[in-house]
């Protein structure tokens, strides 16, 4: 059985796809109300609307349910993520497996090391790559990394023959390549959103690309894992495709339209994070940093795009 906390798109994608397979899934979500509807209904109609709950798929309200589990998926925003598994103690020494991208803007960790640190009896993994929920509930073929440093038995469990996960052991690279290229996406939508055109974005694309991976590798991670799915593979999906809400917030500020409050968009608290971490260490991280003072309204957007474009010339 595989327990998944998190109802929201990506867990219950998550839950579609592997319900489908057969296996036993039990499905957690903290409102008791979307419980009863989604058990009724056998969809996520807010989420996932028209994708119908495999049989083998159940819904709960209770935490209890989903400790006899192989692994937990934990599909829950990356800023919650801390305080939820400090609530739940039962979680500790179970397999658990982050399936949420960022940087927590309190502790300015990973979900993986947010495990390790709540749950130190638990072996940590994280789930990462491009991927939408829409793609992978509607059994399209995707491609993620598992990072964890026993994964074989949960690369065999969690796999399909459309949902591929390739296992690495770099888990650092693999929390921050999820974490950064969402701050790359919200500043590729900044310039398609101020009319800056495509060759910008992929000039864009490819110098994030870089600062992701001078950042990653300052604090220990492997540049193959930043060149593989949860690096380079996210990047591309997130600064490309109108379905990446930090795409899509990114467009906003380019273009001064507002953006719906309700809708989670990890980019922002993980540029705000990075940001201040590149600073103790020293780390050039311009692209970050101006997208953190451009949410923060401490800089304008004509100000930002000079601060950028007048760098000095470097070899590449």
């Amino acid at each position: 059985m595989i327990g998944i906390i998190g109802a929201g798109a990506f867990g219950t994608a998550l839950s579609i796809a592997l319900g489908r397979e057969g296996r036993e899934v039990r499905l957690w979500a903290r409102n008791a109300d979307q419980v009863a509807a989604m058990a009724r209904s056998r969809s996520n109609a807010a989420c996932l609307p028209g994708i119908e709950l495999p049989k083998t798929v159940s819904v709960t309200a209770e935490i209890s349910d989903l400790l006899a589990a192989e692994a937990i998926l934990l599909a829950i925003p990356m800023q919650q993520l801390g305080r939820f598994l400090k609530s739940e103690p039962r979680l500790n020494g179970r397999t658990l497996v982050a399936c949420c991208k960022g940087v927590d803007l309190g502790s300015l960790q990973g979900p993986a090391s947010l495990i390790a640190s709540a749950c130190p009896l638990s072996p940590a993994a994280i789930l990462t790559g491009p991927s939408f929920a829409a793609d992978i509930a509607k059994g399209l073929p995707t491609a993620l990394t598992l990072a964890a440093k026993e994964g074989e038995a949960l690369q065999t469990l969690l796999s399909t023959p459309v949902l591929r996960l390739y296992r690495t052991q770099d888990v650092i690279g693999a929390e921050l390549g999820g974490a950064l290229k969402n701050v790359i996406a919200i500043a590729a939508g900044v310039v398609i959103g101020a009319g800056l055109g495509d060759s910008a974005r992929a000039a864009l694309m490819a110098r994030g690309y870089a600062e992701m991976q001078r950042f990653a590798i300052a604090r220990g991670a492997e540049a193959e894992t930043l060149a593989g799915l949860s690096g380079f593979g996210d990047l591309v999906l997130t600064c490309t495709s109108a379905q990446s809400r930090n795409f899509r917030f990114g467009q906003a500020l380019g273009n001064g339209s507002p953006f719906d409050p309700n809708i989670t968009v990890e980019g922002v608290a993980t540029a705000k994070a990075v940001s201040n971490l590149a600073k103790t260490t020293g780390t050039d991280m311009p692209i970050t940093s101006m997208i953190a003072a451009l949410i923060d309204q401490n800089i304008t957007l004509p100000q930002a795009i000079s601060a950028l474009l007048s760098r000095p010339l470097k070899q590449e």
